[in-house]
């Protein structure tokens, strides 16, 4: 079995596609997967499975829970990489966001300089967009407007979120 992390997107958002974390256990260990943990409401997994959860996984969250989630799937090796290679600064947990791409961007670098603010610095890494929004990323024009400058689809989580299911994967 391989570990991987699943990053679920647009989910338990204003009431909108919700997905309990207790009922998507269940159903993943019922699926398969083993040691099958979650972190905050937001779509966080780590998980062991024989293969990278896709497509078939996707459309049987669809049948048990009403809607078909998104979700990329990240081995955790590929996971601890895309810590290791943050240029972001270390120490700013909720003004450090990734973005992890369905796949890779195509980059409209005249609309992020549209939206970036002057304290903004963004970073692209492969399928990973580094955010650091010094002013909150809820204040954040190019994090509101960041997939369009992207031009696919992607799903945000701060420094915090991402050093927990680090921990996570290193308890193993």
């Amino acid at each position: 079995m391989q570990t991987y992390v699943l990053l679920f997107r647009g989910i338990n958002v204003g009431g909108k596609n919700r997905l309990p974390m207790k009922p998507l256990v269940e159903f993943l260990t019922r699926f398969g997967a083993a040691k099958v943990q979650t972190y905050i409401q937001s779509g966080n997994v780590v998980l062991d499975a024989h293969d990278k959860p896709g497509a078939r996984l996707s459309a049987e969250l669809g049948s048990e829970f009403g809607f078909t989630p998104e979700f990329l799937a990240l081995p955790a090796a590929v996971f601890l990489q895309v810590l290791e290679s943050n240029p972001m600064p270390s120490n700013g947990g909720k003004e450090v966001h990734f973005y992890f791409c369905a796949s890779a961007p195509t980059v409209d670098q005249d609309l992020i300089e549209r939206y970036r603010a002057e304290s903004e610095q963004l970073e692209i890494l492969g399928c990973v967009a580094y955010l650091y929004a010094p002013e909150g990323i809820g204040r954040s024009k190019l994090a509101a407007n960041l997939e369009r400058c992207l031009g696919v689809a992607a799903t945000g989580r701060n420094l915090n979120t991402i050093l927990k299911l680090s921990a996570l994967l290193e308890e193993r």
